[in-house]
């Protein structure tokens, strides 16, 4: 072993980095964790309750375009211009939804946050890339998850009472500052970090990408609108049936047309090796997101919690998330494996919940099957960025970090616009859905993670001669 990688992540020579690495997920934890505790109040404080999904889905929709145009600016000036653009942007839309005054404009700076979580996310991918050995990549995954813990015990309790008592304006106001501090840590600590080696990434490759990615998330925006919007009487009244079904096809279009040019070649036939991993991370995201953004709602509307105690159902998860995480690091199965057991761990949880809340079970049990479930996609998501890693050039970590991103950002749009849309058609005047439609909701997005599992089967290293009959 090398004399670099013996040494730990909080030895001397990694520790700044380190720290503000972790700062940055930290605040990425208590952003996400306060907006979806906090969303069952902002939709009925706002009147969002048809739009609910677009709150979750039109920030992964910005997510898309932004780290499509983040991951050939890393690769040809580095991380830092695309780091410190996705920080001031995600701070910008904390304080446009703390401020807002109508559930439109809410939405709007849910855009402009997610727009700034792309640009974030994947310079992280590449510093670590970058900046530490490959020994010690999978410890820092696993202690990102750990980040988690801490927003994960307070972020949700602390925004449901905020939402309770005061005001849920300050579950959003309460973030920004911590963004300032990750800027704080973290510039200093990269400075001497630049662009890779070789600067192989052509200008015009990069803006063909960032054009793509910006297609891409439009079509993806007009789809689930029109998809939100046939489930909402009133549109269906101003807008022709017609108009709603070209629009549809429009932006389906455009994301057939798009997403194999953003993903490693190979990726919608599943072939091995790095397509089937990016392909795994899509379907996990798509089942587990679509889910964690109904699971207060469900808790609140169905069980009559109050949102504090609802949010610890988000803890749960997140916890178990850490240990999956933890448990991957110390590699007790060959890495392919962990994406077999982590999806099938996920979907089997999943479908529990769906049982549980069919059953109207104690919320207990909701959250402890939510808990498992954590642990399949800690498992599962850590053991994709490593391999991710693995599998890359030092030129290429931007383009393929970007394009494990975005695989993860249209899982988590189909899943939560998907389960939105579904959830306004079973809304009526009258009354809110059911038991059977919460378990009919969280039952369909489970069938994506079980599919992951069997992805999972796919995603061992390649030997050369697939590698180039898959090249033929």
């Amino acid at each position: 072993m090398a004399a670099g990688e013996a040494r730990g992540l909080m030895s001397r020579a990694y520790r700044g980095l380190v720290v503000g690495l972790l700062a940055i997920v930290t605040c990425s934890a208590f952003e996400a964790m306060a907006v979806t505790t906090a969303m069952p109040v902002v939709a009925a404080d706002l009147g969002g309750q048809r739009s609910y999904g677009l709150a979750f889905s039109l920030y992964l929709t910005a997510s898309l375009a932004a780290t499509a145009a983040a991951g050939p600016w890393c690769d040809r000036w580095g991380a830092r211009p695309s780091l410190l653009t996705g920080l001031l942007l995600m701070c910008a839309g904390l304080l446009l939804c703390g401020g807002a005054w109508d559930f439109t404009a809410f939405t709007v700076g849910r855009m402009v946050s997610g727009a700034g979580a792309g640009f974030m996310i994947v310079p992280v991918y590449v510093i670590i890339g970058q900046a530490l050995p490959p020994a010690l990549q999978p410890i820092l995954f696993g202690w990102f998850s750990a980040a988690w813990v801490v927003p994960s015990l307070v972020g949700p309790y602390v925004s449901g009472l905020l939402a309770e008592h005061a005001s849920w304006r300050w579950a959003f106001f309460g973030v920004a500052p911590i963004v300032v501090v990750a800027v704080l840590l973290m510039w200093p600590r990269i400075r001497a970090l630049g662009a890779p080696g070789e600067k192989s990434l052509a200008a015009g490759e990069g803006r063909r990408r960032a054009l793509l990615g910006a297609a891409l998330a439009a079509g993806v925006a007009v789809a689930q609108w029109t998809a939100q919007s046939s489930a909402d009487p009133g549109i269906r009244e101003a807008v022709a049936p017609a108009v709603l079904a070209l629009l549809a096809l429009a932006g389906v279009a455009a994301v057939v047309l798009t997403v194999p040019r953003l993903l490693p070649p190979g990726s919608f036939r599943l072939a091995r090796g790095l397509p089937a991993v990016i392909v795994v991370r899509g379907l996990l995201t798509l089942a587990f997101f679509g889910a964690e953004a109904f699971v207060p709602l469900m808790l609140v509307d169905r069980y009559g919690l109050e949102p504090s105690l609802a949010g610890l159902a988000l803890t749960g998860g997140a916890l178990g998330w850490t240990i999956g995480s933890f448990a991957q690091a110390k590699g007790w199965l060959p890495r392919p494996a962990f994406l077999i057991v982590g999806p099938g761990t996920v979907g089997a949880s999943m479908g529990g919940v769906a049982l549980v809340v069919l059953a109207q079970g104690a919320p207990l049990l909701l959250a402890s099957a939510w808990a498992v479930a954590g642990i399949g996609m800690g498992l599962a998501t850590s053991t994709t960025s490593v391999l991710v890693l693995e599998l890359s050039s030092a030129a290429e970590r931007g383009r393929n970090s970007a394009s494990l991103q975005l695989a993860d950002m249209l899982g988590g749009v189909i899943g939560t616009a998907g389960a939105g849309t579904l959830y306004s058609l079973m809304l009526t005047p009258d009354r809110a859905p059911g038991p059977g439609a919460f378990a009919l909701l969280v039952g369909a997005l489970a069938v994506s993670a079980l599919f992951g599992a069997a992805a999972g089967f796919r995603t061992s290293t390649p030997s050369p001669a697939v590698r180039e009959a898959d090249r033929a």
